[in-house]
């Protein structure tokens, strides 16, 4: 009966993992190369599995687009030293991120630059939003050494 029982259990902690790890997929974003933007914070959402960071942009006509910026999650963020009070709604960024492949305004955050004024929240200082290298992949050794 206790074997049965402990079969039982490994069997649902088995697939109670599997989601886990089926949802990391980066698929639909380009991570082979990184592409740089400024722009001011319209949102932020620090949530489970993924924050998002949303950021009014310039397009090539000089229109403001917003972009949505997909980052860890927030305990990821505050594993790496990143707070919720570090970039508010209004306040200017530098983006590194992957582009998503269908060319649609969004991102696959990297690295966040505050460029607000306030030296307490960070100002000027790159962070890394998705851990590992940003993007949860770590730098080429070719890449741009953060900033």
């Amino acid at each position: 009966m206790i074997i049965r029982c402990l079969g039982i259990a490994s069997i649902c902690a088995v697939v109670a993992v599997l989601p886990v790890l089926a949802h990391h997929s980066h698929g639909n974003y380009d991570t082979s190369k990184w592409t740089t933007m400024e722009g001011k914070v319209t949102e932020l959402h620090l949530l489970v599995p993924h924050s998002w960071l949303y950021v009014e942009v310039k397009d090539d006509r000089g229109e403001p687009v917003v972009w949505a910026l997909e980052a860890t999650g927030y305990a990821g963020l505050t594993k790496v030293g990143i707070k919720r009070e570090d970039v508010k709604p209004g306040d200017r960024v530098k983006i590194r991120c992957h582009l998503l492949r269908d060319g649609s305004n969004g991102c696959l955050l990297g690295y966040v630059t505050p460029m607000h004024g306030d030296q307490a929240r960070g100002h000027g200082v790159e962070k890394d939003w998705d851990g590992g290298g940003g993007a949860g992949f770590p730098d080429p050794p070719n890449a741009p050494a953060p900033r």
